[in-house]
């Protein structure tokens, strides 16, 4: 079976949930990065999913392409004038040579096939354009019984259900290549205030819980949500969730 299409089939059972309960990334992150650019004529956001980055960019560049192979995904990403959304490979953006002044791929990098995507970017990024490149790793919460029974979750139930490429968002991406002249990047974190609901939502998400779902015919959220609420108290009452950001920033020609 063609990677690609395997790694798709990972998220369309989840796209609704994608596009509804995965955060959104911090505004700072999106200046920074804007900051960093020659021009704000085109970006390119590649590996898009429903559009959490795409918008980001698109209060910030005339023109903004927002690329996935996951026809679900892409259906399930909010319409914005700025916006061209487009199914299709990391190594094929249908883009004119040397037009884009920023590519991104947020928590998608792990999935691609780095040596076509790579020499893709190095063809559409204009002279001095930027790739930004980040992921997010294991929610945190910053109650210490709440996040204790989260991280078991994450690593006792669902995790032997992670696919392996999972890794590298662990790794915080450092075991990727990432052939541009490298900036310092800054530490951003995404935060929300989520009530128990809202969590449960986000943690039905993740490709992982659908393939337990698929292997065990059961949700396992529902056992998760009576183990947390003695904790939670109230479920309607938010609760601070944080994910530090693994961030990669490169610059074509240095």
């Amino acid at each position: 079976m063609d990677a690609a299409k395997d790694h798709s089939r990972l998220f369309s059972p989840v796209a609704g949930a994608y596009a509804q309960f995965r955060p959104r990334y911090p505004e700072a992150l999106f200046d920074h990065l804007t900051a960093l650019v020659p021009h704000r004529q085109f970006a390119w956001d590649a590996g898009c999913g429903s559009g959490q980055a795409t918008l980001g960019l698109a209060d910030r560049f005339v023109n903004v392409l927002g690329t996935d192979i996951n026809a679900a995904q892409i259906a399930a990403a909010p319409a914005h004038p700025h916006v061209v959304y487009r199914v299709g490979p990391e190594k094929a953006s249908g883009l004119e040579a040397g037009s884009v002044a920023l590519v991104t791929v947020a928590q998608a990098l792990h999935w691609f096939d780095l040596d076509a995507f790579h020499a893709e970017v190095q063809r559409v990024l204009t002279p001095r354009g930027v790739i930004a490149a980040w992921s997010y790793g294991v929610v945190r919460l910053q109650e210490p019984v709440l996040d204790e029974i989260v991280q078991h979750f994450y690593r006792d139930v669902v995790g032997p259900f992670w696919p392996a490429e999972r890794r590298h968002v662990e790794n915080d991406y450092r075991d990727l290549p990432f052939p541009y002249a490298e900036l310092t990047a800054p530490s951003f974190d995404m935060e929300v205030h989520w009530h128990l609901p809202q969590f449960l939502g986000y943690l039905g998400s993740w490709s992982a819980t659908a393939r337990y779902i698929a292997a065990n015919q059961q949700d396992p959220t529902v056992t998760l949500a009576e183990r947390l609420l003695p904790a939670w108290g109230d479920p309607y009452q938010s609760r601070v969730i944080r994910w530090p950001l693994a961030l990669r920033i490169g610059r074509l020609g240095g």
